[in-house]
């Protein structure tokens, strides 16, 4: 067995991202990467990659999860949990928008090496139960001889199912890259993601902007109630500005103007491309 071969055997990651397969499928793209996308329980996704880059890459596959938890998680109102695992270590990484990404590791044997604060976090940002569940993670960062890397993983995964999570049967911790993305590959409404061009690129991360929770004022009858509210702003603005010959007045009602005229031009060329994206 070649050093490759063995390494691959010893690494496995996953990603959960807390949205449906529609809503991930677009921010997934983003990445470049050829993924498997199935649904993982009540509102989650997960993220099976197709191929190894810590492996010909040289990175360590903890950091190569946070750049992907970290890149899918930015301008989406859903957070990401990575799991991953090696020989000697494991551990997830929790993304969620701008904000720090969050993280803890056990060494093989099970003993934590992360901080108290991080679980908290997590917990947080995940919106767990405070009181049960905070008792489940905290016993997840204590000594404990029985429980290795996989079963910390495994209690992690414990309680997220209390959260919605539910992953496919074959899709665990400790499995190697290659059995995930075999069993993935049979699950039932399994989608292959892959990069596909700029032009999809963009149109996907204009889609994932446009589900986020200012979507609504992008695109659609609120973006143009507002852009006609911008528009009959400034016009009267600027003129009231000119009749005081203050420079000031006059800007901020032209800026009106122009974000309005631009907020009109946006919600019309999506349309249009949209039409033309289904014929």
């Amino acid at each position: 067995m070649s050093s490759d071969d063995s390494e691959c055997a010893a690494v496995g990651a996953l990603l959960l991202c807390r949205a449906e397969p529609d809503v991930v499928e677009p921010a997934a793209r983003l990445l470049r990467e050829r993924m498997l996308l199935a649904p993982a329980g009540r509102d989650w996704s997960v993220l099976v990659p197709e191929g190894k880059p810590w492996v010909h890459g040289g990175e360590p596959v903890d950091q190569v999860l946070t750049g992907w938890a970290t890149a899918l998680a930015v301008g989406a109102p859903w957070p990401v949990v990575a799991l991953w695992w090696d020989a000697d270590r494991s551990g997830y990484i929790l993304a969620a928008g701008f904000r720090r990404t969050v993280a803890y590791v056990w060494l093989a044997n099970g003993t934590p090496v992360g901080e108290s604060e991080a679980m908290r976090t997590f917990a947080a940002r995940l919106g767990l139960d405070p009181v049960l569940d905070m008792q489940a993670l905290e016993a997840l960062g204590s000594p404990d001889s029985e429980a290795d890397a996989r079963a910390r993983l495994l209690g992690l995964l414990a309680v997220l199912t209390r959260a919605g999570v539910a992953l496919p049967a074959g899709l665990g911790p400790g499995e190697r890259a290659d059995r995930l993305r075999t069993v993935a590959h049979v699950l039932p409404g399994v989608r292959e993601v892959e990069w596909s061009g700029w032009r999809d690129a963009v149109r996907a991360e204009l889609d994932v902007v446009e589900r986020g929770r200012f979507g609504p004022w992008l695109r659609g009858p609120r973006a143009r109630a507002l852009a006609a509210v911008q528009v009959a702003s400034g016009v009267p603005l600027a003129v009231w500005g000119l009749r005081r010959r203050s420079g000031g007045w006059v800007a901020a009602g032209v800026l009106l103007v122009v974000h309005g005229a631009l907020g009109f031009t946006y919600d019309r060329v999506r349309a249009a491309d949209a039409g033309s994206w289904r014929g």
